[in-house]
């Protein structure tokens, strides 16, 4: 049984259908019928929704008759139209109760089904004066008026529908806005203290042992801080509308990445890191997103990589675009891995825990997506495992 409030609801979204005051008086002229209406029919009641009464019969939308006293409850149950035009001559709706309480000879009633099946109700029409009603046209007409109401409250479900979801999407974003905003302020400043903290310290030239474990203090911060800037970076690329990108055409992205080379050489003296960086043509990039991408790719080489071989790093551009390569050699990535390589938290099976949180390829391949580029991956034997970020010329 619906309660008050689900029956009011159902009587405004008939209200809210503006074709049925034209339904309603197109019915009454196919029919000749002067009462039609569009009600709403229940395992316990019958409620007006919508009413153009030409014979004063004196109802109006929200009002109700007692469902055991009309027809329309005979076809909530049977699901099928019924339609007379002479109830005294007909031979089971001449002893019926209803045409004699009501005082009508002719009748129609269609039920309204909505997209699941489920029944809502009824478009009916009455008249004290018989009906001629024999053109089975006029009942096809009346079940796809029928059809009509029942679509348009699909309709006006799938938009309220609509609506929550982008009502619970914009409270998403400020959610997502407020958890940024912690991380870029709550978390950051307390780290930027320490590390000031650190440095006010050493410029007290303190003992051999304090320096060494400020050195450690710095270090972790720097560490942290490489965290929360991934954590950002995933919270802008998974939950909002991307990582964001300043382009501009840079004629320094070359010293840029050149940089982010020596200082990867600095954190790894043992290892090796090949390089060949020819930019012939200006690139329209963010500089310091593009040193992101490779950072987190060099970072994925030295940890991935056999130790004992170079890592190779390649950027060229020319008229077709701007193309940076990472590669090198070990064990080859895995076909089922590589289809999730570019995924948040994604770590290749049996591979000792990195530094980070997983999200470094994750970051640059969001970081191709917003410079409207591509980052894939080939990986083999032979030729070892190459990441390759290209990005067409603008």
């Amino acid at each position: 049984m619906l309660d008050e409030q689900a029956i009011a609801r159902d009587v405004a979204a008939i209200g809210r259908i503006d074709a049925v005051p034209a339904i309603l008086k197109a019915v009454a002229n196919i029919t000749g019928m002067r009462f039609t209406a569009v009600a709403r029919v229940t395992d316990a009641r019958w409620i007006a929704c919508a009413v153009q009464d030409n014979i004063e019969f004196g109802l109006k939308p929200g009002g109700e008759l007692v469902l055991q006293t009309t027809i329309c409850d005979e076809i909530r149950q049977s699901g099928q139209a019924v339609m007379f035009g002479q109830a005294s001559a007909h031979p089971v709706y001449a002893t019926h109760k209803t045409p004699a309480l009501y005082g009508f000879e002719s009748y129609v009633s269609v039920p309204i089904l909505r997209q699941d099946g489920s029944f809502f109700g009824t478009l009916c029409a009455i008249d004290p004066l018989p009906a001629k009603l024999d053109d089975p046209q006029i009942l096809e007409t009346l079940q796809l008026f029928a059809q009509l109401v029942g679509s348009q409250l699909d309709l006006q479900d799938r938009l309220v529908a609509s609506d929550q979801a982008l009502a619970a999407a914009q409270d998403l974003a400020r959610l997502r806005e407020q958890f940024i905003a912690v991380l870029g302020h709550d978390l950051r400043n307390p780290l930027q203290a320490i590390s000031m903290a650190s440095e006010m310290i050493l410029l007290d030239e303190p003992t051999p042992r304090i320096a060494r474990n400020l050195g450690r203090i710095q270090d972790s911060v720097a560490r942290m801080s490489a965290l929360i800037q991934d954590v950002l970076d995933f919270a802008r690329g998974r939950l909002g509308g991307g990582i964001p990108v300043a382009l501009h055409a840079d004629d320094d992205l070359a010293g840029d990445l050149r940089q982010v080379l020596d200082e990867a050489r600095l954190n790894h003296p043992q290892r090796s890191i090949e390089s060949v960086i020819e930019l012939d043509q200006p690139v329209v990039c963010d500089c310091r997103r593009i040193a992101q991408l490779l950072d987190n790719l060099v970072a994925n080489a030295l940890h991935h990589g056999d130790s004992s071989l170079p890592v190779q790093v390649q950027a060229r551009s020319d008229e077709s675009g701007f193309t940076l390569s990472v590669r090198n050699q070990g064990t080859p990535i895995a076909a089922e891995m590589r289809e999730r390589l570019f995924q948040p938290f994604s770590r290749r099976g049996g591979d000792e825990p990195g530094p980070g949180l997983g999200l470094g390829l994750y970051i640059a391949a969001e970081i191709a997506k917003a410079h409207a580029g591509t980052l894939t991956v080939e990986s083999t034997d032979i030729e070892g495992t190459c990441f390759t970020f290209h990005m067409p010329d603008a």
